[in-house]
């Protein structure tokens, strides 16, 4: 664990802190409806933790009887946990599950080894124009759990910990933050959670693990005098402490934890510590070697 080298940062003081290491700012995709913007993996930074994958999605506003339509797609040697805050979605796998996931809940699925999914609107939310916004990541199992039984969790808003006080919301989804432990289980030190400040309000973030980033979902921030706007993944260097200030109303999300216990190798869906095993995993989605999810009947097919 590395230790700070200098006092705490003094918020607005650009001379008090160099802490960031990058700051990424994420490509878009338009998706048909909607756009996601895509922050890890990037060409200047792979992981963040055991965070390989970050995505936001939306926000957006359907058509009155559309909505998100992801088809049965595989995963392997990765966990994605996804974290609303408008909308729904259905989400469905190969071990039966059928769970929606509504803003402050969160979705957690284990894909060790092999598990197939979807994610879709129900037809319910469709007859509303559907909204949707929120972020999906994907953790990085570690090598002694990318063989793993394939697993689902959900969690409610009301199991996550939630921190208040002077200007500040705190919601622990994974792992530990400001002395609250989030129930979410994951299998390597870890720290997720979202954040949502008042104009004013300083949140600070302290070097508990040698990765950290937090990623501007809405409104503006000021670290050591400099201002970071929606829409940036800003990568902090181990071992200093951060004071983040809100310029105006804020929402972020903190994602961190320890190195990863090696490289990675990701590739469409499936990551894991060993090339080969991607090239297995291809070999068995384009043979129908998967397990199926119930009532679908359509899939993506193994890209070209």
């Amino acid at each position: 664990m590395s230790t700070p080298d200098h006092e705490d940062p003094i918020a607005g003081n650009a001379w008090s802190c160099d802490a960031i290491e990058t700051v990424i700012v994420p490509r878009a995709r338009d998706l048909g409806g909607f756009s996601v913007r895509r922050a890890l993996p990037s060409a200047r930074k792979q992981m963040v933790g055991p965070f390989i994958f970050f995505d936001q999605m939306g926000p957006a506003e359907f058509l009155l009887g559309q909505g998100l339509d992801v088809r049965p797609h595989p995963h392997i040697g990765l966990s994605t946990v996804t974290y609303l805050f408008d909308g729904e979605i259905m989400h469905r796998d190969s071990l039966g599950v059928v769970q929606p996931i509504r803003p402050g809940a969160v979705n957690v699925m284990t894909a060790g080894r092999g598990i197939v999914h979807s994610e879709r609107t129900a037809p319910e939310e469709r007859a509303k124009a559907p909204k949707l916004f929120g972020i999906q990541t994907w953790a990085a199992l570690p090598a002694s759990h990318e063989e793993a039984m394939p697993d689902f969790s959900h969690f409610s808003e009301a199991d996550l910990p939630r921190i208040t006080g002077e200007g500040k919301r705190v919601r622990v989804i994974m792992g530990s933050l400001y002395g609250e432990t989030s129930p979410v289980p994951f299998p390597w030190d870890v720290m997720y959670a979202e954040a949502i400040l008042a104009p004013g309000a300083i949140l600070p973030l302290d070097p508990s693990h040698d990765e950290r980033a937090i990623y501007v979902v809405s409104g503006e921030i000021d670290i050591a005098g400099d201002s970071f706007g929606a829409g940036q993944l800003l990568v902090f260097k181990p071992g200093d402490r951060i004071s983040v200030l809100a310029l105006s109303n804020a929402r972020l999300m903190l994602i961190g934890g320890e190195p990863m216990d090696g490289p990675r190798h990701i590739w469409w869906n499936f990551v894991s510590s060993r090339k080969e095993r991607i090239e297995q995993a291809k070999a068995e989605w384009k043979s129908g070697r998967f397990d199926t999810v119930p009532g679908e009947y359509e899939f993506i097919p193994l890209p070209d």
